[in-house]
């Protein structure tokens, strides 16, 4: 069979199954905290597959997984990534949670069999209709970041392998790299003003008054 034509029949198939999830939305209704079919959730994931170029998929990671690189990552993940994900990379969060569909589990099979290319080009290219944004090394060159050439992408992927093997002393490390909203902010302002005024401080030199 040709592969213009297998393309043509793989079509169809993924057109049928939209319109059947069309008219489940028609019926149901639209609401973010629903959870996706299985028929919308097989629609979604080779709607993916066929939106990732096979030159992409087929892409190895040039950057050698190091203690350094995984540091480097992990705290990256921590302060740009975990809002969503958590820092364990389950997609439990509040802010996950809300969105429509909810963040993967990274430390699943559904994501630890996908090629690293394929995680690449979803790091730098997101996901469309998700909360998914593209983390592109292009777009943060042009506006004014620094330019890595995809490293801290590739780095990422390392990263998202080591997720099934966290330890709790890299997510205790990973928590002070979070983003703090206000409350914790003053929360934190507030001890540490607790810990400076408790801490004794030195006595002032005493000074030996002459008489005339």
């Amino acid at each position: 069979m040709k592969r213009s034509t297998l393309m043509i029949l793989i079509g169809l198939v993924l057109l049928g199954l939209a319109l059947a999830v069309a008219a489940s939305v028609l019926h149901d209704g639209l609401s973010a905290k629903a959870t996706p079919t299985r028929l919308e959730a097989f629609v979604a994931r080779n709607a993916r597959h066929l939106a990732i170029p096979g030159k992409a998929r087929a892409a190895q990671n040039p950057v050698l997984d190091s203690a350094e690189g995984q540091r480097d990552a992990r705290l990256h993940f921590a302060d740009h990534c975990a809002i969503c994900h958590g820092d364990d990379g389950s997609g439990d969060t509040p802010i996950g949670n809300g969105l429509y569909p909810k963040p993967p589990d990274l430390r699943r099979s559904a994501t630890q069999d996908l090629s690293d290319g394929e995680l690449f080009w979803i790091i730098e290219n997101g996901v469309r209709f998700t909360g998914m944004p593209a983390f592109s090394s292009e777009a943060d060159h042009m506006a004014g970041g620094n330019h890595s050439n995809g490293q801290d992408s590739w780095k990422l992927v390392h990263f998202i392998r080591h997720l099934p093997h966290l330890t709790a002393a890299e997510r205790l490390e990973m928590e002070r790299y979070n983003p703090k909203g206000p409350e914790d902010r003053a929360e934190e302002q507030g001890e540490n003003e607790f810990l400076n005024e408790a801490t004794p401080r030195a006595k002032p030199e005493s000074q030996t008054h002459r008489r005339k």
